[in-house]
């Protein structure tokens, strides 16, 4: 595509800014990195960027992949914000119908809080358990069925089993499958199509991963908690619940990034979603920004590769837009 195609295509997107038009700063970076599909950057009301260089487009739905923890963290918010659940409130209190008979004792009192962060203490259920989880014939049952091998409240385990877990404890606590409570208290109020996904055997949601979004819905997300979780005027999710999510409670030992309810904290300020393969909902609240990022989605992002060149680009050309 010729130079002036590509500046009319930028262009006639509405409030793009035509400086970042007139010298694309993530041209060379698609080119160099052949994964890399879509970018979508907003600076307070002002969209500087929205471009596709590759993958399906802006308006087509991408596997967010794990940015799906991120969302189902939401949604235990909202359930707060309605009292339907505490974040204090155990698997005991709230799903205990969801206990296996044979797991260890402290799976009781495993809490909300602690499987929205990722420190349930069970042994883990992603990398290479993953395959052998979903194979299983009860996702939760097998997930609640590993040992302990950390405290709950304790280190990090990132295990989609634990944000599977805590979908199903929602859907036992509010009486809603989890894509009818994403539809109606995110999707709804956003503006968002949210369109169903893969279930356990059980018929249970699968919390923590294969959700779709279109890179456009992934940055009104991302707008929406850089605004206090403010839609339109509307206030979609609870304001206190994005400031708790974003407090750092444990440390990934593979990033080395802060992780609070269900989102990657940096030191520079990003707070992101992170799924596979470098799909991306990210939100700098001090500087007004918010991007969305896709990728895809079959192939790795390692922290020391392609998703750490994902976050340099945050760092650099989004930062300083």
């Amino acid at each position: 595509m010729q130079r002036r195609t590509l500046l009319a295509s930028a262009l006639s997107l509405p409030f793009v800014s035509r400086a970042w038009a007139e010298d694309d700063p993530f041209a060379a970076f698609a080119g160099a990195h052949d994964q890399f599909h879509a970018i979508l950057v907003q600076k307070g009301d002002t969209l500087i960027h929205a471009r596709a260089y590759g993958g399906p487009g802006l308006n087509a739905l991408a596997n967010i992949k794990s940015c799906s923890k991120s969302m189902v963290s939401l949604l235990l918010g909202c359930a707060i914000d309605r009292e339907e659940v505490t974040l204090d409130a155990t698997l005991g209190d709230v799903a205990p119908r969801l206990i296996p008979t044979d797991a260890d004792p402290k799976v009781a009192d495993i809490t909300l809080g602690d499987l929205a962060s990722l420190r349930a203490g069970l042994e883990r259920t992603s990398g290479p358990n993953y395959g052998a989880w979903v194979a299983s014939s009860n996702w939760v049952r097998n997930a609640l069925s590993r040992p302990m091998v950390a405290e709950p409240g304790g280190r990090m385990l990132y295990s989609t089993g634990s944000t599977h877990v805590l979908g199903a404890a929602l859907a036992e606590a509010t009486g809603l499958t989890l894509l009818e409570q994403a539809r109606t208290r995110l999707g709804r109020p956003l503006g968002i199509e949210i369109p169903p996904w893969i279930r356990d055997p059980q018929g249970f949601y699968l919390g923590g991963n294969q959700m779709a979004l279109t890179p456009r819905a992934m940055l009104r997300v991302a707008l929406t908690m850089r605004d206090g979780g403010r839609w339109e005027g509307t206030q979609v999710i609870p304001s206190d619940w994005v400031d708790i999510s974003v407090q750092p409670l444990t440390r990934s030992p593979y990033s080395g990034l802060s992780y609070g309810y269900g989102w990657f904290l940096n030191a520079t300020g990003w707070a992101l979603a992170r799924g596979y393969g470098g799909q991306i909902i990210a939100f700098h609240t001090n500087r007004d920004i918010a991007a969305a990022i896709t990728s895809d989605p079959t192939r790795p992002a390692r922290s020391q590769g392609y998703f750490g060149a994902l976050m340099d680009l945050l760092d650099g050309p989004v930062m300083s837009a």
